[in-house]
C-alpha cells in the first residue's frame, strides 16, 4: 500500500468518525431529549414551555445548525491536515 493510499484511508476514517459523532449527537438531542426523555424534562420550564417540548420543536433544529457549522469547521481542519484542501 502506498503512502497516498494510507493517507486517503486515514482521511476517510477521520471523516466517518466525524459524521458518526455528529449523527449520534443529533439523534440524542432530537429523538432522545425530544421524545424518549421528554417525561423527565417536563418539569423544567424554558420560555413558557417544558424543556422536552422545546428540544422537540426548536432545540433539535438549533443543534442541527450548530452541527453543520461544526462539521464544516472540522472538515476544513481535516482537509488541511491531510493535504486535501481545494
Amino acid at each position: 500500500m502506498s503512502d497516498h493510499d494510507t493517507n486517503a484511508d486515514a482521511y476517510w476514517a477521520a471523516n466517518k468518525r466525524l459524521i458518526a459523532g455528529s449523527l449520534v449527537i443529533w439523534a440524542l438531542v432530537s429523538f432522545g431529549f425530544g421524545i424518549l426523555l421528554r417525561p423527565l424534562l417536563s418539569g423544567i420550564k424554558v420560555g413558557g414551555t417544558d424543556l422536552g417540548f422545546w428540544f422537540a420543536q426548536q432545540g433539535s433544529i438549533l443543534v442541527f445548525i450548530v452541527l453543520i457549522f461544526f462539521y464544516a469547521w472540522r472538515m476544513n481542519a481535516l482537509d488541511r491536515k491531510f493535504g486535501m484542501e481545494e
